[in-house]
C-alpha cells in the first residue's frame, strides 16, 4: 500500500489540492455557517491547500541543480513546516469558535490559549530552521536531508492536538455526535501518519493526512447543518402538526357539543353520534381507506343526525316502533341535515351524508330512492354505523339489542338495507368485541324487593367454570310481619335480564327454567327435570328474623345438566337441574320477597366440571340417532363443540350429508361449517395446526390470514326465500352436497344451499403435504355423511 502511495502520491496531492481549492470557493458562497466560522474554515482550508502544494513543490524539485529549483526546493520545504504548524493553529480558532458560540463559554480554555502559544513558537522555529539547518538541509545536488533537530517538528502536529482532544473530551456534550466524531478524526489521523511518518523517509503521509481531514471537516461539518435543518424542520413540522390536532380536537370538540346540544332534546340519543362516528371511522380503516377519506367520514357521521333540531318533540317523544311506522314529519330529518350543513361548503361529504345516510341498497330508502353505488360511500359506511349504534343502544319502546341480534340483522340486510362490503366489515367488527364486557361489571350489588321479583338482578352466567356467589340479606325494615326471603330466578335471555311482557319475551328469545328458595321450595317451569339431592335443616342459633345473613351459591355446569349447592344459615342443599337442552344459556338472576339484599359477589372458584361430575337426572336428548354412512354424525349444541373426523382433500371429491339445525337454534349462523385446516394427526385442533379457511353456508368466511389467501363469493340466487324461510327450512332438515378439488395449493370449495350459492378458492401459502376438510357447525345435527371422489 505505501509503495503505491509512494508511487502516485503527486497525484494524490494535486487531488487533494483541487479538493481544498473547490472547498474554498464554496465556503465563499455558503450562507449557512456563521461568518466567524467560515472566515476560520477558508483559513483551514486555504493553509492545507499550500501546505500541499509547496509540498508537492518540494517533491517535484528535490535533486533538480538548477537556478530555479535551489529557491523552490528551499521556499516550499519552508513552507510546509511553517504551515503544519499554522494548521494546528486554525483548528485551535476553529475549536475556539465552537467553545464560545454552542458551548456559550466567555473566554477561550486555558489549553487552547497554551497550544495558541505553542503552533505561534512552532512558526517560528520553521523560520529560524530556515537559516539554521535545525529540520533540515539540502546538500550540494540540491538533496533535501532531515536535520538533527528533525523531531522537534513533529512535537507540534502530536502534542497540541492531544491537548485540543483532552478540551474536546471535557465539553462534548457541546458537539453534535457528527462534529465530534470529525473533530476525533481530525485529530488522531494526522497523529498516526505522524508516528509512522518517523519510520518512512520519502513518502509525505503526514501533509496528506492532515489535508484529507481539514477537507473531511468540512464536509462533516456540512453533514451537520443538513441534520440541524431537518431537526429543526421535524420540530417544525411536528409544531404544525400539534397545532393541527389542536386544531382538529377543537373541531371536534365544537362538533360533539352542537350534537350533544341536540341530543339532549332526546335522552335516548344522548352520546350515540360520537358512536356512530367512531364505529364510522373504524369501518373506513378497516376498508383500505386513507386517513383523509377517514377523518372526513368521522365528521360526516358525527354531525349526521342534525337534522333532528327541526324535528317536533312529539315526534321524537313518540314511544311506537318507527320499523313498523315511520312518521313523514321524521323522513325531512335529512333534508333538514342536508339544509344546515350546505353552508360549509369545503365539506361537502357532510351535507351530502345528512342527506344520503338514510338511502337503502336496495333502492328502497329516502329521501331519493337511492340504490347501490348511487348512495355516496361515506353514506353507505355511515348507515351502517349508525344502524349498529342504534340497535344496540336503548330506546323508548324497547331495550338494547345484544350485539348478536345486530350481527344477524347486518348479515340478512346486506345487500339489501346495507352496502355488503361493509356491513361484512360490521360483522368482523361485532366478532372482535365478543365477551369484551366483563360480566362481573355489570352485575348489581345492591337491590330491594318489597314485593316478589320487583327487582331482579342481571344474570349471572352458570357455565363449566365453577363460581360461587355470595350475598346478605335481610328483612325490609319497613315490613312488619310476612314472608321474607331470598330466591333465584334460572333463565335464558339473549340481554341476561328476566322479561315478563310478551313483546320483550318474544324479542329477547327469553326462557324461565324456574325458581329456587334456599328452603325446599322450587318451582319448575321450562326445565326438563328438576331434583333437590341433598338437603339438610340447621338449627336457628339466635336472633331476630331481621338480622342480615349470608347466602352462598355454588354454580357449575356440563351439558344440559346444572348443578348448584345453595346454603345460608338455616339450610344447605344440592340442586340438579336438566335444561331443555344442551344449545340453552343458563343464567342465574337473584331476587327475593321483602327483603334487601347487598354486597352481591361473583368469584371463580378455578374448578371446571367434567363430564361425570354431575349426576344426569333426565337422558341426553339426540337428533343424530340416525343412520350413520362414512363418517359418524355428529351434534353440535354450540358453536364449534363438535366437529367430524380430518378428511384429506384429493383432487376431486364430494361430502354429501344430511343438516338440521336444532329446536333451539335462532340466528342464521346456526348451521353447518366447512373447515380446511392443517394438522399433524389430522383432527381439527390437533399438532401444529392451522385453518386455513372456515365456511358457514350462511355465506360467512373468516377471511384470508397468514397462511392462505381466500376468494370468497357468496350469491343469492333467484330462488332464495328470504332469511326467515332459510331458517326454517334448516330447521326441518335438508340434503347438503359440498364440492371441492385440490390443484396444487389450490382448492376450490363449491355449494349451494337453499338460494345461497358459495364459491371458495383457497391459495395455501405455506405448502403442507396435506390439506384435511372437516365438518362442525353451530347448534346443528349432521348425519348420513357420506364422501365421493372423483
Amino acid at each position: 500500500m505505501f509503495e503505491l502511495i509512494r508511487a502516485d502520491q503527486l497525484t494524490i496531492m494535486m487531488f487533494l489540492c483541487g479538493c481544498c481549492g473547490i472547498l474554498v470557493l464554496l465556503l465563499l458562497i455558503t450562507r449557512f455557517i456563521s461568518e466567524s466560522r467560515k472566515r476560520i474554515l477558508i483559513l483551514m482550508e486555504s493553509i492545507a491547500l499550500f501546505l500541499l502544494w509547496f509540498d508537492r513543490e518540494a517533491y517535484i524539485y528535490a535533486g533538480d541543480p538548477s537556478r530555479k529549483a535551489f529557491f523552490m526546493v528551499r521556499i516550499s520545504n519552508f513552507l510546509v513546516f511553517f504551515l503544519t504548524s499554522a494548521i494546528v493553529f486554525g483548528f485551535n480558532l476553529y475549536l475556539n469558535d465552537w467553545l464560545t458560540h454552542e458551548g456559550k463559554l466567555a473566554s477561550s480554555p486555558k489549553r487552547l490559549r497554551t497550544v495558541r502559544i505553542i503552533s505561534a513558537m512552532g512558526m517560528l522555529l520553521a523560520v529560524i530552521s530556515a537559516f539554521t539547518g535545525l529540520y533540515y538541509y539540502f546538500d550540494e545536488t540540491n538533496t533535501y536531508h532531515r536535520g538533527n533537530g528533525f523531531l522537534i517538528a513533529y512535537i507540534i502536529p502530536v502534542v497540541c492536538p492531544i491537548i485540543q482532544y483532552t478540551v474536546i473530551r471535557q465539553y462534548k456534550k457541546v458537539f453534535s455526535k457528527v462534529i465530534y466524531t470529525s473533530l476525533t478524526l481530525y485529530i488522531f489521523v494526522p497523529i498516526a501518519c505522524g508516528i509512522l511518518q518517523i519510520f518512512m523517509y520519502g513518502i509525505s503521509i503526514v501533509n496528506m493526512a492532515m489535508v484529507a481531514v481539514s477537507v473531511s471537516l468540512y464536509i462533516f461539518t456540512y453533514i451537520d447543518i443538513n441534520n440541524t435543518v431537518e431537526h429543526a424542520h421535524e420540530i417544525e413540522l411536528k409544531g404544525i402538526q400539534g397545532e393541527n390536532k389542536q386544531l382538529q380536537k377543537a373541531l371536534e370538540q365544537t362538533a360533539s357539543t352542537f350534537v350533544s346540544s341536540i341530543e339532549w332534546r332526546d335522552e335516548y340519543c344522548k352520546g350515540t353520534s360520537v358512536k356512530i362516528a367512531g364505529y364510522a371511522r373504524r369501518i373506513a380503516e378497516l376498508a383500505g381507506k386513507d386517513e383523509d377519506f377517514c377523518g372526513r367520514t368521522y365528521y360526516a357521521a358525527l354531525l349526521n343526525d342534525v337534522g333532528l333540531i327541526g324535528i317536533p318533540d312529539s315526534v321524537i317523544e313518540n314511544e311506537s316502533d318507527p320499523r313498523i311506522h315511520e312518521d313523514e314529519k321524521m323522513k325531512r330529518k335529512p333534508l333538514i341535515g342536508e339544509e344546515l350543513l350546505s353552508g360549509i361548503t369545503a365539506y361537502p361529504d357532510l351535507s351530502q351524508t345528512a342527506r344520503y345516510s338514510h338511502e337503502k341498497y336496495n333502492g328502497t330508502g329516502y329521501p331519493d330512492g337511492l340504490k347501490g353505488e348511487e348512495i355516496p360511500e361515506i353514506a353507505r359506511i355511515v348507515a351502517v354505523a349508525d344502524g349498529y349504534v342504534k340497535m344496540t343502544t336503548k330506546k323508548r319502546y324497547r331495550d338494547a339489542l345484544p350485539g348478536f341480534v345486530a350481527r344477524e340483522e347486518f348479515i340478512k340486510c346486506a345487500g339489501e338495507e346495507y352496502d355488503p362490503v361493509f356491513s361484512d366489515i360490521m360483522v368482523k367488527i361485532i366478532d372482535s368485541e365478543t365477551d369484551a364486557v366483563s360480566e362481573v361489571s355489570e352485575l348489581e350489588t345492591d337491590i330491594a324487593c318489597v314485593s316478589y321479583r320487583e327487582n331482579i338482578t342481571t344474570g349471572i352466567p352458570a357455565e363449566r367454570e365453577v363460581k360461587r356467589i355470595k350475598f346478605r340479606c335481610r328483612l325490609d325494615p319497613q315490613i312488619v310481619a310476612g314472608f321474607s326471603a331470598p330466591s333465584i330466578v334460572l333463565f335464558d335471555s339473549f340481554d341476561r335480564r328476566v322479561h315478563t311482557n310478551d313483546k320483550a319475551i318474544k324479542e329477547y328469545h327469553y326462557l324461565e327454567y324456574g325458581e329456587v328458595w334456599f328452603d325446599d321450595h322450587m318451582i319448575s317451569t321450562a326445565a326438563r327435570k328438576m331434583e333437590i339431592t341433598r338437603l339438610e335443616k340447621h338449627e336457628r342459633t339466635g336472633g331476630t328474623g331481621d338480622k342480615e345473613q349470608e347466602y352462598e351459591i355454588v354454580a357449575g355446569r356440563y351439558e344440559d345438566h346444572l348443578r348448584l349447592e345453595m346454603s345460608c344459615s338455616e339450610y344447605t342443599k344440592e340442586l340438579l337441574i336438566a335444561l331443555p337442552d344442551s344449545t340453552k344459556a343458563s343464567y342465574i338472576g337473584i331476587t327475593g320477597e321483602h327483603c334487601v339484599i347487598s354486597g352481591i359477589t361473583v368469584e371463580p372458584t378455578g374448578e371446571t366440571v367434567k363430564e361425570d361430575d354431575i349426576p344426569k337426572i333426565a337422558d341426553p336428548i339426540s337428533y343424530i340417532d340416525h343412520m350413520e354412512s362414512d363418517i359418524k354424525n355428529i351434534q353440535i349444541d354450540r358453536t364449534r363443540s363438535a366437529s367430524t373426523a380430518g378428511i384429506e382433500i384429493q383432487n376431486r371429491m364430494k361430502i354429501v350429508f344430511h343438516t338440521m339445525s336444532l329446536p333451539g337454534a335462532e340466528l342464521v349462523w346456526h348451521c353447518p361449517y366447512i373447515v380446511i385446516y392443517y394438522s399433524d394427526d389430522g383432527t381439527i385442533g390437533g399438532s401444529n395446526y392451522i385453518e386455513y379457511e372456515l365456511i358457514k353456508l350462511n355465506g360467512e368466511d373468516q377471511g384470508s390470514g397468514q397462511f392462505a389467501n381466500n376468494r370468497f363469493i357468496m350469491k343469492k340466487k333467484d330462488d332464495f326465500p328470504g332469511w326467515n324461510s332459510w331458517k326454517e327450512t334448516n330447521k326441518k332438515g335438508i340434503e347438503c352436497t359440498v364440492s371441492l378439488e385440490k390443484r396444487g395449493n389450490r382448492i376450490t370449495l363449491k355449494t349451494e344451499n337453499v338460494g345461497i350459492s358459495i364459491e371458495c378458492t383457497t391459495t395455501v401459502l405455506n405448502s403442507p403435504d396435506k390439506v384435511y376438510v372437516a365438518l362442525t357447525g353451530d347448534q346443528v345435527a349432521l348425519t348420513d355423511i357420506r364422501l365421493f371422489n372423483g
